[in-house]
């Protein structure tokens, strides 16, 4: 099966980004070198370089949700994505944290039946990105 393996925040500031992420989340981010084009590395977990000590077929599970706004038109340059959703321990805890940090709220916690609690945050560019316990 074709996993999702790799994902990209679009930032204007990525400075701006790299605090609220690596504050909220605790992530380490880097810069990859000047021949990436100033791309910054998002470091939450082992690398490619630690496949070996992963389960087979290593990845992220995701879903699909109806949009809650207009389709983007055909030629919008900007980034229409998808939501990436984190695994959290507390998420009342983390979504109060990330409007701290600058964030605001997209979706308030709620129960999913059979799921857990679920969160949706906007970052200070407005990525919207979910939290789940």
């Amino acid at each position: 099966m074709n996993r999702v393996v790799h994902f990209e925040i679009n930032a204007k500031d990525m400075d701006k980004l790299q605090k609220f992420y690596e504050g909220l989340f605790g992530w380490k981010i880097q810069g990859a070198g000047p021949e990436y084009g100033g791309y910054r590395m998002v470091i939450n977990g082992p690398g490619m370089d630690k496949l070996a000590d992963l389960p087979k077929d290593p990845g992220i599970n995701g879903g699909m949700t109806p949009r809650a706004g207009d389709m983007p038109t055909s030629t919008q340059t900007a980034v229409n994505a998808f939501v990436c959703i984190i695994g959290v321990a507390d998420c009342d805890a983390m979504f109060k944290k990330g409007l701290e940090l600058g964030g605001s709220a997209a979706y308030e916690p709620m129960d999913v039946p059979h799921v857990g609690r679920l969160a949706y945050l906007k970052d200070p560019e407005f990525h919207v990105f979910g939290i789940l316990q």
